[in-house]
């Protein structure tokens, strides 16, 4: 039962978040920290342990999201643009390795449910979340097979309301 309502508000937080963000509301980073401070308990509790370190990465990002804004964003401007070929097969290397290596790390060594799976997600997200720090273009095919392949992790796991926030994502990325 807790672990269901701190799911649902988890999700509340997570959308209170996106329409914060659109309007570029400061308090949007905390309604980000508070969702993956739930999340974090939520992942845990479900066997998901490197969704639950994602959290951890999330409240640093929302932290450090709130000092930008904060003191208005005075980072350099970056421009939109694209990798090339050889970046992605990079980017798409390190995540299959780190995939590989914690995958076998949390099955050996863990309870973790879908280690590999659950691995695969959450290196997926940090490489694309510095994609999106760094305005590539395309984070949101990587965003689009991430959030797809949670969506079935999710599912496997009985966690619905996050399985359906992150079928939202999907509409917002198409």
């Amino acid at each position: 039962m807790i672990d269901n309502l701190a799911e649902i508000i988890g999700v509340m937080f997570a959308i209170g978040y996106l329409l914060l963000a659109v309007r570029q509301i400061i308090w949007c980073w905390l309604a980000w920290i508070l969702s993956s401070l739930l999340y974090l308990y939520v992942m845990f509790n479900a066997g998901l342990y490197m969704e639950a370190a994602l959290q951890i990465f999330y409240v640093a990002m929302g932290l450090y999201g709130w000092m930008q804004w904060s003191k208005g964003g005075t980072e350099e401007h970056l421009v939109v643009r694209r990798w090339g070929l050889g970046n992605h097969l990079f980017a798409v290397s390190v995540i299959l390795i780190l995939t590989l290596l914690s995958g076998e790390v949390l099955s050996n060594y863990t309870t973790a449910a879908m280690p590999f799976m659950d691995a695969l997600t959450t290196w997926g997200a940090i490489v694309t979340t510095y994609m999106v720090a760094k305005k590539l273009i395309e984070n949101w095919i990587y965003w689009f097979v991430i959030d797809s392949i949670s969506i079935y992790l999710f599912m496997s796991r009985e966690l619905y309301f996050t399985a359906v926030l992150f079928f939202v994502y999907l509409f917002i990325i198409i």
